[in-house]
């Protein structure tokens, strides 16, 4: 039986092609189409969908105010279309605060020339997240709301292993790089605001995300904690209690000297920008054996190899177990290769960070 889809969005246009769209995967069926956040509300508690393809601007209410209210009714996984635009990503994070569970470019000439990228990345995410419905999770201390979780997208029987390595750790981190994909604003969030200020080494985060999402990102990582975060800019040097964001778009690559970063044009050859293999691969060069290397949330399996290569240097890489992913993909890659030394509940990792670095 094909998982339940809710179309929400006040455009005719956009209405039609992505009901279009959807309804061309044999695993998918729209069964409602809703022009604004109130019809959303009133079609979620009657047709009771198991994933939802939500508008942000639309008349009478909302997409956040309706992404509020749905979650506080009847918790369904919500996937957002915001534009690329700075403004665009801010209500997206908003989106995410309030709920849901990830986001697509709305982007006119996607939709209308067919294209078949955008038909897979939208089909697998919707797939994704209707397989297992809305399961809240229990947070830090983050402004974020946890979002579902899927089952993993690689066969692994891993469960969380948390290893007391602190003594062995103190003295010898100098650089923190975490990787992050789908779920990974919530994580990231979690992790940063959880480490309340008490870490004097320099941290880079990886989260696949959009030009001026990582901006907006920063901004809103930077007002939660009393470290400083920014977007990473060519040339910006490692500073303790400093956090980095690796721009979207681009690569964020650490230099030789471990001093400072530098950023690179997205090589259309690589899938990701940025990318945690990259960024991983050069810490691995700069640092040898003194980063700690965390995976986090995210389909696919990026940072795996970037951290083997961490590993084979002696560096530490620890992952997100399962339970508190939104999707087990890219920690599970890791914790199947045997190369994570501890599989940790995100709601311990920001402790375990300040207890062993």
């Amino acid at each position: 039986m094909p998982y339940s889809v809710l179309v929400v969005d006040d455009s005719h246009f956009f209405q039609m092609r992505l009901k279009d769209i959807i309804n061309e995967h044999k695993d998918l069926n729209v069964v409602g189409v809703a022009t604004n956040g109130q019809e959303a509300i009133d079609m979620t508690a009657k047709l009771k969908p198991d994933v939802i393809s939500m508008d942000y601007e639309m008349p009478f209410l909302d997409g956040i105010s309706a992404v509020k209210a749905i979650m506080a009714e009847i918790p369904t996984p919500i996937i957002m279309f915001s534009s690329m635009t700075y403004e665009g990503a801010k209500i997206t994070l908003d989106a995410l605060d309030a709920g849901a569970v990830d986001f697509m470019n709305k982007n006119f000439a996607e939709v209308s020339s067919n294209s078949a990228i955008f038909k897979k990345k939208f089909h697998e995410k919707l797939i994704v997240f209707a397989q297992r419905g809305y399961k809240k999770s229990p947070s830090r201390s983050s402004s974020f709301i946890t979002a579902p979780r899927t089952p993993p997208l690689v066969d692994t029987s891993t469960r969380s292993i948390v290893r007391n390595d602190s003594k062995r750790l103190k003295g010898k981190i100098k650089l923190i790089a975490i990787g992050a994909s789908t779920g990974g604003p919530v994580a990231v969030a979690d992790i940063v605001t959880g480490l309340k200020g008490k870490v004097s080494i320099p941290i880079l985060i990886i989260q696949h995300m959009p030009e001026n999402f990582t901006r907006a990102f920063a901004e809103r990582l930077d007002r939660s904690t009393p470290l400083t975060v920014k977007e990473a800019e060519n040339g910006d040097m490692l500073k303790k209690g400093h956090v980095l964001v690796a721009p979207g778009g681009k690569q964020l690559m650490v230099d030789r000297s471990g001093n400072s970063i530098k950023i690179v044009a997205g090589d259309n050859r690589v899938n990701y920008k940025p990318c945690v293999d990259i960024t991983f691969a050069s810490a691995a060069i700069a640092y040898g054996s003194a980063v700690l290397g965390i995976v986090l949330t995210g389909m696919g399996s990026d940072g795996c190899e970037g951290a083997r290569l961490l590993k084979d240097k002696g560096s530490t890489i620890w992952s997100q177990d399962e339970d508190s992913c939104v999707v087990y993909g890219m920690p599970a890659a890791v914790a199947k290769s045997n190369i994570s030394s501890c599989i940790l509940p995100l709601k311990d990792i920001a402790q375990k960070i300040v207890d062993s670095v």
